[in-house]
């Protein structure tokens, strides 16, 4: 996996980096709140390992941004404190749309673990978005059958979907087949 890290500290930050490169991971390092929404807002990466208080935006910022950004598949967000994880910080890391958060020292193990979370999360992500794509269509009548369990015209739905309106007209396949019915029926 590729995981972009957003920590000041340089001796937590290269411990970081060798810890998860061991695990086989490719790791982008940063050192500011600033420098990693740059980074990321240039290129996204599936999983985020931010500390908390950090030179310009904070870790919680970084992952509002990061949850804002338009058109960006989904990130799993690891936020790193020295603070004390009491109700408030988990309310706080919660509100701002962290997946998880680690106190320091880190543990190789526990962020082995989470990374285990993370790959299993955003391989569920994957496949909900794939599912997304599909749409059912009745094979004769090919109306779509909507997520609120009814069944809707092909026109009608692809209007409330995209905005687009439908222009009818016959092509030459159907318009030789029905003046061939046209014919049979005289």
């Amino acid at each position: 996996m590729k995981i972009l890290i957003a920590e000041d500290d340089a001796v937590a930050s290269q411990i970081l980096q060798l810890t998860l490169e061991r695990m086989g991971h490719e790791v982008v390092v940063t050192r500011t709140g600033t420098e990693a929404w740059e980074t990321f807002d240039r290129a996204p990466v599936r999983v985020v390992v931010s500390d908390w208080m950090m030179p310009g935006i904070d870790g919680l910022e970084f992952c509002h941004r990061v949850r804002a950004r338009p058109n960006t598949p989904y990130t799993y967000f690891i936020l790193l404190t020295a603070l004390n994880t009491g109700a408030q910080n988990y309310d706080l890391t919660t509100e701002a749309g962290i997946d998880d958060f680690l106190t320091k020292p880190l543990d190789a193990t526990a962020i082995r673990m989470r990374l285990r979370v993370a790959d299993r999360i955003l391989w569920f992500t994957r496949e909900v978005h794939q599912l997304k794509q599909l749409i059912p269509i009745c094979a004769y009548c090919h109306k779509i059958h909507t997520a609120e369990d009814y069944w809707q015209r092909f026109e009608t739905y692809i209007k409330q979907q995209t905005g687009s309106e439908f222009s009818h007209g016959v092509c030459p396949e159907c318009l030789e087949g029905e003046m061939a019915k046209l014919r049979c029926a005289r």
